[in-house]
């Protein structure tokens, strides 16, 4: 697929489950917590978290009975820690040619603003985004078109990308607002995997990708 850029063009990226696999959070935090509980000998209880969590089990209230732990504090160390996480292959080659060619990168994501920072931190690109736009700060989630208006009102008049993963709620507004709109195709890995029912046409991107090397920028 060609994105055709200028210094009129706008990418916008979603960020968990399009520039890094949210499951590799997850177990980045879960190792963090085992480390915090049983430094010496963490790994059993990582497994033992993440097992858990496969099997849908609580795994937060759990911990909280067992180590005698507030529950509250377990979710403050999943948010608050410094996730180990790296970028999908050819996200960051997008980014820089879009650059080269004077176009802008921009970020919409739901979340909140101190764990999702830490997460853009940690892929090394919070210099090559030009706005970044949470749902903390702004006071409202996708679909809500506010979240994509406030793009616009940046960049304006503007042609606008958007590459997400979630049907339930990536694609809406942006369709709404006559963007360009790009779905990176579920990994196997993605946390949110209930697309099947979200086919309808509203829901629907303009085009579908299973990886950034389908992405040319000319």
């Amino acid at each position: 697929m060609d994105i055709k850029v200028n210094k009129n063009t706008v990418i916008v990226f979603d960020l968990d489950d399009t520039l890094y696999n949210e499951l590799d959070f997850l177990k980045s935090a879960y190792q963090f917590i085992a480390k915090q509980l049983q430094p010496k000998y963490w790994e059993p209880l990582y497994a033992s978290m993440f097992s858990l969590y496969r099997n849908k089990e609580n795994v937060f209230e759990i911990l909280s009975s067992k180590h005698n732990i507030e529950k509250q504090l377990l979710i403050e160390m999943y948010r608050n820690h410094v996730p180990n996480i790296n970028l999908f292959e050819g996200a960051l080659e997008i980014i820089e040619a879009t650059k080269v060619k004077e176009g802008k990168i921009g970020i919409i994501t739901d979340g909140r603003s101190k764990t999702q920072m830490a997460k853009i931190k940690s892929l090394g690109i919070e210099d090559l985004i030009g706005k970044i736009v949470i749902s903390e700060d702004l006071g409202t989630e996708k679909p809500n078109p506010n979240n994509f208006k406030a793009i616009e009102t940046h960049f304006p008049n503007s042609t606008y990308w958007y590459i997400a993963d979630n049907l339930k709620k990536d694609f809406v507004a942006p369709n709404a607002l006559s963007w360009k709109s790009v779905c990176l195709l579920d990994n196997g890995k993605n946390i949110h995997y209930q697309s099947y029912k979200y086919m309808d046409k509203e829901y629907q991107p303009k085009a579908f990708i299973q990886s950034y090397k389908e992405v040319n920028i000319i």
